[in-house]
């Protein structure tokens, strides 16, 4: 690796010599000139990695040597030096886009630090993290392979997102797919924690029972209700808890984090059941029994999930909340910017629920558009390309205005998604459904051992299309594909991000509650 080069530009170099000394035996190269004019002179001549730069120097000052620097170089790195703490002259600064600012006399250690901080931030916190995550694995591994509870598998589930984030940091590969492995081992764990007591959290048995989707509203949500406050419930379709602590950073600068959860989706994990659930506050086959006018069967005709204001207004009602609500669905970006432009109507309102679907648009387009999928070819690319649209998006604005707003806001989600990469062969007949991490029907032919089976749909609160209806659920990275064009569909979807089945990035999906600072 070549050496970092440094251009100092000071009218005192001379007294610096020290300090270009101390640099140079650290292994770096660096360049020192008297004025803004010869380091200008020079930037064009040679190729440097950052920029120590005086602010108080005869002819061209510091701030003007900036300005023409970053008019040439935008993304050169530059350190402001200067005798003066004078406001206006580090606003100046500032505003310039500097990366760092020392107060003379400077010390060479100073000055170091401000290189690390600058240069080797990335390595630093990736070795860092590598570091970190290596005293703990072991004691991670033995974590999840006991009996945990509904809380320990959260906090398990938590520390590998962190591991995961901090370790993106990492040059080292190799880490990497262990923390991969170590993922996989916990996602088998978790399938066999969540097939063995579902069914018991669905009738409320046990002291462990989670909050689930069709409890999500009663546990977490409408005890806001009771407050003097506003409530905005912001539910981002298919936003996985990674996901979530991606975007935290941005939102952190207008909201403070009161309680940052997790709950459990139920099964399948998909848009028509899991959010017409938290809706709703029943089971899909309890909204079927009593709502059967606000329930689409997959084989019926029409959107799956077009009366969620009519099932939130339902359950409104149940629990004798009589308050203002308004319900707004974005599907597109013209509908969000409408609804940007007209936020200030929803402020008259108790209770504002607002339903964003890109995250899970961009999932499903990463399957079937090439590009998207070069552009998010792995877990860090697509965390980063949903960060983006975020950053840019009417949803990010939406929040901005309510940061002003001495509201309660809620962050939350109806499912995750998983990246799939081992099939599991399945058999059924025409009228199967194609969702790729669950199936339905009267002839399904799988290996048990391979898949959560629901024999009795009706016991778990499912719809029971007929006599025979089966539900079989693909866990941890597995999907379904049939042995007819195995190989073709093999290829087109291992590694696209599927939801439906049975994974914690799937089921453990977050509800964050939000003040303005």
């Amino acid at each position: 690796m070549s050496k970092i080069r440094i251009l100092w530009a000071d009218d005192e170099i001379d007294m610096l010599k020290p300090h270009l000394i101390y640099l140079k035996e650290k292994g770096y190269d660096v360049d020192a000139v008297n004025s803004g004019d010869e380091a200008l002179d020079l930037l064009k001549e040679n190729h440097y990695d950052i920029v120590f730069l005086d602010e108080q120097m005869p002819g061209l000052s510091g701030i003007e040597t900036l300005e023409s620097l970053k008019a040439d170089f935008p993304n050169l790195p530059v350190v402001m030096i200067t005798k003066s703490e004078e406001e206006t002259i580090m606003e100046d600064a500032i505003g310039s886009n500097i990366a760092d600012y020392l107060i003379k006399p400077v010390k060479p250690s100073q000055i170091l630090l401000s290189l690390k901080r600058n240069l080797e931030h990335r390595q630093l916190a990736g070795e860092k993290a590598t570091m970190t995550y290596q005293q703990q694995f072991r004691e991670l591994s033995m974590r999840i392979m006991d009996r945990l509870d509904t809380d320990e598998w959260v906090d398990v589930y938590k520390k590998l997102v962190g591991y995961e984030l901090s370790l993106e940091k990492s040059d080292d590969s190799g880490i990497l797919e262990v923390l991969n492995m170590q993922k996989s081992e916990a996602n088998n764990a978790f399938s066999r924690f969540y097939e063995d007591n579902y069914h018991d959290w669905l009738y409320g048995k046990g002291d462990d029972k989670p909050t689930q989707s069709h409890t999500l509203m009663k546990d977490k949500v409408f005890p806001a209700l009771k407050e003097d406050k506003k409530v905005f419930f912001l539910l981002i379709d298919n936003l996985r808890y990674d996901q979530w602590r991606a975007i935290q950073p941005l939102i952190s600068r207008y909201f403070r984090v009161e309680s940052d959860e997790v709950f459990y989706s139920i099964l399948p994990t998909t848009t028509q059941y899991s959010r017409n659930a938290i809706f709703s506050g029943l089971m899909p086959n309890e909204i079927r029994k009593h709502y059967r006018n606000y329930w689409i069967d997959e084989s019926e005709e029409g959107t799956k999930n077009r009366f969620e204001k009519e099932l939130l207004e339902e359950q409104l009602k149940r629990f004798g909340i009589n308050k203002r609500m308004s319900y707004n669905k974005i599907l597109n970006l013209n509908a969000g910017k409408k609804l940007y432009e007209n936020i200030s109507n929803l402020m008259t309102n108790d209770f504002n629920v607002i339903v964003y679907n890109f995250v899970d648009m961009l999932s499903h387009a990463r399957t079937e558009m090439e590009i998207i999928r070069e552009l998010a070819d792995d877990e860090p690319a697509y965390r980063s390309l949903m960060v983006s649209w975020f950053e840019h998006s009417s949803l990010f604005d939406i929040i901005k205005y309510l940061s002003e707003k001495d509201i309660s806001l809620f962050i939350s989600t109806d499912h995750g998604s998983i990246k799939v990469t081992d099939p599991v062969k399945i058999v059924g007949d025409r009228n199967v459904n194609n969702n790729l991490r669950y199936k339905f029907g009267k002839s399904l032919a799988y290996n048990a051992k391979e898949v959560f089976e629901v024999k009795d749909p009706e016991e778990y609160f499912l719809p029971k299309i007929n006599v025979s209806t089966a539900y079989v659920f693909g866990k941890s990275n597995d999907f379904f594909v049939y042995p007819n064009n195995y190989n073709y569909h093999l290829k087109y979807y291992r590694n696209t991000f599927q939801h439906g089945g049975l994974s914690m990035e799937e089921v453990l999906i977050p509800i964050i509650s939000l003040t303005s600072k």
